[in-house]
């Protein structure tokens, strides 16, 4: 994590084991109270938003070196969103106790609250293009995400989320999303694969015509 450097987040990852996590747990609850922080040593994982009928809104995807959970634990209050791994993951799980005295006796509250309001304000970013943008710009907004997050940076980024849960993350529906996706997949822009997951091969090419499509 660059905000409080690599040899205080060495120190705090070594609180506690590292843990596997397989692809679609929930690793944060939305609503339940903070016990504990998130360090995400590999994988990636998906924060989001769960509104009163039960739809999920997709607000960001989260990479290796990333602290996750921590403002429930820093104001005591329950959990704004939850966080879903997208992928299998390593994690440690720090107690809340244990993370407030290792803030407490580095002086790292400033810099962790700083990080935490920038990450705040992006989120409120993501939820405005979802709420005024068209499909394909919504659908290559969260792909970008999944793909910049992804542990293994290769020629070919899988995302394992299936069309209809794209559909639901970006508030869109399944015709829509299988609709933005035709030209790209013709273009050799991405794939199915068999999971009924994506396969990216140029996410560059997708953020560009889903704009020049408007």
């Amino acid at each position: 994590m660059a905000v409080i450097g690599q040899n205080r987040w060495s120190q705090l990852r070594a609180l506690a084991p590292v843990r596997v996590r397989p692809a679609r747990s929930v690793l944060l609850r939305q609503g339940d109270p903070g016990t504990h922080v998130v360090l995400l040593h590999s994988g990636s994982t998906l924060v989001t938003l769960t509104g009163s009928n039960g739809e999920r809104t997709l607000l960001a995807v989260r990479g290796p070196g990333e602290l996750l959970g921590e403002l429930a634990v820093l104001d005591a209050q329950p959990r704004s969103a939850s966080v879903i791994a997208a992928e299998s993951c390593l994690v440690h799980l720090i107690p809340a106790p244990d993370f407030l005295s290792f803030v407490e006796t580095n002086g790292l509250l400033n810099p962790i609250l700083r990080h935490a309001i920038a990450r705040v304000r992006e989120s409120e970013a993501v939820r405005l293009e979802l709420a005024t943008a068209c499909v394909p710009i919504r659908l290559a907004g969260a792909l970008s995400r999944l793909v910049d997050a992804a542990s293994a940076h290769q020629p070919a980024v899988s995302v394992r989320l299936t069309q209809e849960e794209l559909s639901q993350m970006i508030g869109a529906s399944r015709n829509a999303v299988g609709a933005a996706i035709k030209p790209w997949r013709e273009k050799g822009w991405l794939e199915t694969d068999r999971s009924g997951g994506l396969l990216i091969h140029d996410i560059t090419s997708i953020r560009a015509h889903s704009h020049s499509a408007v």
